[in-house]
């Protein structure tokens, strides 16, 4: 993980999280709620999912001693006390924390250095186990597991009738010059 690389994750991720909000308010919000049988069952759980997950790493991430500004972005984000913890009651509130999110994702990456991708963080996962991991390997886990879910949520929505479109990285790397 490199700076430049995060940078363009967190483009990916806010360019992504754009498509499969505004895919699934095509759906009735009946169905975006509806249990489909998938791990976090329906469309909107599993963005939800990604959200409260989004935001215990980032408070993770905050500890990082150079990290005040992401710990000050922070404050309007409480942590989530689970990975299931509703981060908004319907989907355009969880879009609008979203995009907020997003936008503190995308700060932080900016800010990011190679010594502070290098160095270890420290953190409690949900059970209370201590770990220990190199920040950058943790940061490309980060952006991975978004990934990971999305790729849940646009089946979901496949399966209800909506095409997300392209969800290729590749679509949001610049043209070599």
């Amino acid at each position: 993980m490199t700076p430049g690389t995060a940078v363009l994750m967190a483009r990916y991720n806010r360019w992504m999280n754009q498509r499969m909000y505004d895919a699934a308010r095509t759906l009735p919000p009946r169905e975006a709620m509806r249990d489909r049988g998938a791990f976090f069952g329906s469309v909107f759980h599993t963005l939800n999912h990604i959200a409260a997950g989004d935001t215990i790493w980032l408070h993770r991430f905050a500890q990082h001693p150079e990290a005040g500004a992401l710990r000050e972005a922070l404050a309007r984000f409480p942590a989530p006390a689970s990975l299931r913890q509703e981060m908004a009651p319907a989907l355009d509130g969880l879009q609008a924390y979203r995009a907020a999110l997003d936008e503190v994702i995308d700060q932080w990456a900016h800010a990011l250095t190679p010594e502070q991708l290098a160095a270890p963080l420290t953190y409690r996962n949900m059970a209370g186990q201590a770990h220990s991991k190199p920040l950058g390997a943790l940061v490309q886990h980060f952006f991975n597991h978004q990934t990971h879910h999305r790729g849940q949520a646009s089946t979901l929505l496949f399966q209800a009738g909506v095409d997300v479109g392209i969800t290729d990285l590749l679509a949001v790397i610049p043209d070599a010059t």
